[in-house]
């Protein structure tokens, strides 16, 4: 169980801080069911109520400090997430984003990044779902490792390319 103050993943909302816990006095609500109040960190003036159990979207801890710069370190040996097939290269796509992980999200990049570039060599522009994917994964990671390394989120794509090319 979470506690209060704690920074969490919560599915789509991406980075969420744990506001509260206890039971909630909502019509429809059921009496006595632990809820946690989350306020998604980078959608100010939201909040989420969600079950103390609820394992229907994924909840997880934000990775430390440590993990992050750990994950940063391996970006090198990630694997990008190449799929010839439209159809099933989008379904994969949308598995990747799900999965609220931070490999996931960073095979993603690698991947979109690459496809963008052959595209602009071809003097063609990204796919608008690419464009998506690669937009939501980056809001994703960067909004997770801006909380886990104490930065602020516009600094962290500068932060990983100097750590990865040895800087820091």
């Amino acid at each position: 169980m979470f506690e209060t103050g704690d920074y969490i993943i919560y599915g789509n909302n991406g980075v969420c801080r744990v506001e509260d816990i206890g039971t909630l006095d909502i019509s429809g609500v059921q009496k006595g069911q632990l809820y946690y109040t989350l306020q998604p960190v980078y959608s100010k003036g939201s909040k989420v109520f969600t079950p103390v159990n609820n394992d229907k979207v994924i909840m997880r801890p934000i990775l430390t400090e440590s993990e992050a710069k750990k994950i940063i370190d391996g970006i090198g040996e990630i694997d990008e997430l190449w799929i010839e097939d439209d159809a099933k290269r989008d379904s994969a796509y949308k598995e990747s984003i799900k999965k609220c992980d931070c490999t996931e999200w960073i095979k993603l990049i690698k991947t979109l990044y690459v496809r963008k570039q052959n595209r602009m060599t071809e003097g063609r522009k990204i796919a608008a779902g690419d464009e998506r994917y690669l937009r939501q994964a980056e809001d994703n990671l960067y909004g997770e490792l801006a909380i886990s390394l104490h930065i602020d989120r516009n600094k962290v794509e500068d932060y990983i390319i100097s750590r990865v090319e040895g800087e820091e």
